[in-house]
């Protein structure tokens, strides 16, 4: 009867101490952030995540999205330290906006690491990722689960990209890490950090010539639409999602909705994975339908972008860390 009592109390949101019930303070609600908004796999994913979690704990926590990273004022490379001082709730966060704070993430942005999707299943479901979830959560954030932005494709508005030579002077929107400005640089263009809102401006102003992007941004953005002519297909990095909560308050909930939580961010995180990958080959038809000039480089034609940015790679993997990039390497080789 008193283990009866104890799991309903913890059902219920409550504490026992002391032999008396006390009711557990939660926040009337939790605000979760994401770069992007729900037109997009990454804002649906956090989106899914909050409905899960009312779902599941029947109300008791109550998760609003706020898209755009808004509560940091649009500054991708800043939601992390937010997260760490209780501005931010939760958040579904890149590792490449989070690299600045964390150094080993860094990982993912190695130029062409990853060929194919099971290369990243082998880091993010192995010990790597294993490692950098507990690397995060030494960081007083609790990470719960790995979600899917996409590979990484480049996009301009003045030439098809098939080789270094062509993007060579090129005008590139990046994000705010070094490590983008170094690999454009290695290409022989021009890289210009800028945040996402930012960027759309700029490239409907002709201010960059291009960007790069997974293929759902490309199209959900309606970047054909203003002037990205070229795309090219070239994998040469994958952005994955990681579903956070702040460390404080995760300890504020219960036992029991910390797990009821956990399972809603894994619920989330497969569906999102699953939605971003089914999604590509629909994508990629229609905006070849639409009159973009796609191009895929085949691994022959990828050698040479290898070749160029390699300098950049093993700058990057002294940094990252010698012995996380080598069991990364070897998680690859052995997929």
């Amino acid at each position: 009867m008193f283990r009866q009592t104890i799991l309903a109390a913890f059902a219920a949101g409550m504490l026992i101490h002391g032999g008396a019930a006390v009711a557990q303070t939660y926040k009337s609600e939790y605000r979760l952030s994401t770069v992007l908004n729900t037109a997009f796999p990454w804002g649906q994913a956090g989106e899914r995540w909050a409905t899960l979690v009312r779902e599941k704990t029947g109300g008791r926590i109550n998760i609003k999205l706020y898209p755009g990273v808004s509560l940091v004022g649009g500054e991708q490379t800043r939601e992390f330290t937010a997260i760490r001082q209780g501005v931010i709730d939760l958040a579904v966060g890149s590792t490449i906006n989070w690299s600045p704070q964390i150094k080993e993430l860094n990982l993912f942005a190695l130029p062409f690491l990853m060929p194919d999707e099971k290369a990243v299943d082998a880091l993010i479901h192995g010990e790597v990722g294993r490692e950098l979830f507990r690397i995060i959560e030494r960081r007083e954030v609790i990470p719960l689960a790995w979600g899917e932005n996409g590979f990484r494709e480049v996009s301009n508005s003045k030439r098809a990209i098939a080789a270094p030579s062509d993007i060579k002077g090129l005008k590139i929107r990046v994000v705010g890490s070094p490590l983008f400005n170094d690999i454009f640089t290695a290409l022989g263009a021009n890289p210009t950090q800028m945040s996402w809102a930012d960027a759309q401006t700029a490239l409907a102003s002709n201010a960059v010539d291009g960007q790069e992007n997974p293929l759902a941004v490309f199209f959900s953005a309606k970047l054909p639409g203003i002037g990205q002519k070229y795309l090219t297909l070239w994998h040469y990095i994958s952005d994955p999602l990681i579903f956070v909560v702040n460390k404080d308050v995760w300890a504020q909930w219960t036992p029991a909705d910390r797990e009821l939580v956990r399972e809603a961010a894994l619920q989330a995180a497969r569906e999102n994975v699953e939605n971003v990958r089914k999604g590509d080959a629909s994508l990629l038809r229609q905006i070849e339908s639409g009159g973009t000039v796609v191009t895929t480089l085949t691994d022959e034609q990828r050698r040479p972008f290898i070749e160029a940015t390699r300098k950049v790679y093993e700058k990057w993997a002294r940094n990252i860390g010698a012995d996380l990039v080598r069991k990364a390497e070897a998680a690859i080789e052995k997929r």
